[in-house]
């Protein structure tokens, strides 16, 4: 019953900055600026990518609900708080030394509180579906899968700015902005020592 969710997660537009480009003609502080942001980055990707795989464990038919209700409740949570400790990391970094560096960066971070308020709204909605049902609980599960999938389309094109020309090449050489593996583990709070699983997903445009 918790398929369709997982596949939704899958497509999310998480920022996950698996960007390809090695040019060498970068400016120096769009590098600087680049490392302080993906420093910062990585440990919220690996949350991110850890409640995607957490909720992807959840999916066999024979899952019961109260059990994927409390995994995916506690990745929703985790979600969101990665997504706005990014806002954060990106708004402390200041303006990218860029041509409208400052617009840019003021709409991803936007972006990046809208997403974690979007989260936390779905960790409320699975949290209030009742479990004792398992046909009315899937169909929650639907539902939130739906709102999933808008979160997922809508509203990206500032992040994808932010990954884009000269400032995306630097954050693509940056340790710390490369795509993470998962840690399975269907705690939301997952040890990093777990077997990997499933990888963070990407934005619509990129394999997940």
């Amino acid at each position: 019953m918790n398929k369709k969710l997982a596949a939704a997660l899958s497509g999310g537009a998480v920022l996950v900055l698996t960007l390809s480009g090695c040019s060498d003609d970068s400016d120096n502080k769009v590098n600087d600026w680049a490392k302080q942001v993906c420093d910062q980055v990585q440990p919220q990707l690996q949350k991110i990518a850890n409640a995607n795989a957490s909720i992807q464990q959840q999916t066999a038919d024979n899952s019961k609900p109260a059990d994927v209700q409390e995994t995916d409740s506690a990745a929703f949570q985790q979600i969101s708080q990665a997504y706005k400790a990014l806002g954060t990391a990106v708004d402390s970094a200041g303006p990218p030394p860029v041509d409208d560096g400052e617009t840019t960066q003021k709409e991803a971070v936007k972006e990046l509180n809208a997403s974690s308020v979007a989260y936390a709204n779905l960790q409320k909605k699975v949290d209030a579906l009742d479990t004792k049902d398992q046909a009315e609980f899937a169909d929650g599960l639907k539902g939130i899968a739906d709102e999933l999938n808008k979160i997922s389309t809508n509203g990206d094109q500032a992040l994808k700015k932010l990954q884009s020309g000269d400032v995306g090449e630097a954050m693509a050489k940056q340790k710390g902005c490369q795509k993470p593996t998962a840690s399975a583990s269907p705690a939301a709070g997952a040890s990093k020592e777990a077997a990997p699983s499933e990888e963070a997903s990407a934005s619509p445009s990129k394999e997940s």
